[in-house]
């Protein structure tokens, strides 16, 4: 059996990390944008679940598309939208990629295929089978991959939207991020099956659960549900059970649902952590290409802080424009 790490260059092995910690470095700076009192609303962030944003994302041409959730900093990021524009968006600017109209949980960025990102739970996944029902129509060979939580697995928009995609056959790598909560309550709680991904069953489309946590998993999967949407063999479904670090939101402790044991179990199982080890351990990046990465990471993050800081927020001016 062919390895995946043999059948990827190591500069695409690498490069996999470095679009992890850029997810993790641009998460942690919104976090401290908010704790500063710059964001308007609330703030949800992704940190833990990078492996499996970057994986998906990682098998997109630019002019496939995305679908996200209010949780749609990774996504966003991985999709390739700048992170000037990702964080002035976030704080509200006029230069941010939605003029500053959408804000955290409304990101979007149509010049890279981050077509849409909703507050609304499982929104998104019928937004994707309509965008993959325009690409089939215009014969565009794109594919849209939908993002959401086990949450929004449990809504009707859900079941409709993997039901038409299968009707259909249409181009749709359906992405259940399960971190386990549905805000506080847990899945062991909210949800029949032990796997999510069985439900692929019903509507006739192949469905894999997977550990989210590892970036190579993440990719080696989504990578054959691309090939297969793309050449018209319908949609798949993909469960990658991963976990998110903080609370739902920015000063959620999490505490009155999730034992402190529990979170220090999985932060043990850190996806970049791992994943580093890994590029150490079969000599695929030196520590110091790595340590390299994090520097320029670092360095990208502090502009895209400069950027967003030094930006204007929309004047009176703005208010009428874009209203149909």
């Amino acid at each position: 059996m062919v390895k995946l790490e043999e059948t990827i260059s190591n500069e695409k092995l690498v490069e996999l990390y470095r679009e992890m910690v850029r997810v993790r470095l641009f998460d942690d700076k919104m976090g401290e944008f908010y704790a500063r009192g710059l964001c308007p609303g609330t703030l949800h962030l992704s940190t833990g679940q990078e492996a499996v944003a970057v994986g998906v994302c990682a098998n997109l041409t630019k002019e496939d598309l995305v679908t996200s959730t209010h949780r749609a900093h990774a996504h966003t990021i991985a999709k390739g939208t700048p992170m000037n524009v990702t964080a002035a968006e976030i704080l509200g600017k006029l230069t941010g990629c939605c003029r500053g109209r959408g804000g955290t949980m409304h990101l979007s960025w149509p010049e890279m295929g981050m077509l849409y990102s909703s507050s609304i739970v499982g929104a998104g996944a019928p937004l994707a089978v309509g965008a993959a029902l325009s690409a089939t129509s215009r014969k565009t060979d794109q594919v849209v991959a939908s993002f959401f939580g086990d949450g929004a697995a449990n809504i009707g928009g859900f079941h409709e939207s993997l039901n038409l995609a299968s009707i259909w056959k249409l181009p749709v790598v359906f992405i259940c991020e399960n971190n386990l909560y549905a805000i506080s309550v847990s899945v062991k709680r909210s949800t029949s099956v032990k796997d999510i991904a069985v439900r692929s069953k019903a509507y006739d489309m192949p469905g894999f659960t997977i550990d989210g946590n590892n970036v190579l998993e993440v990719y080696k999967t989504t990578r054959s549900a691309v090939d297969r949407a793309r050449k018209g063999e319908g949609p798949t479904l993909i469960e990658a059970k991963t976990y998110r670090h903080h609370g739902h939101y920015y000063g959620d402790p999490g505490t009155a649902y999730r034992t402190k044991e529990e979170v220090e179990v999985w932060k043990k199982k850190d996806p970049i952590v791992w994943y580093r080890k890994y590029l150490l351990e079969h000599a695929i990046a030196s520590e110091e290409q790595l340590n390299n990465i994090d520097k320029e990471v670092e360095t990208e993050v502090a502009e895209a802080e400069k950027f967003a800081i030094n930006s204007q927020f929309p004047g009176p001016e703005e208010l009428e424009r874009f209203v149909f």
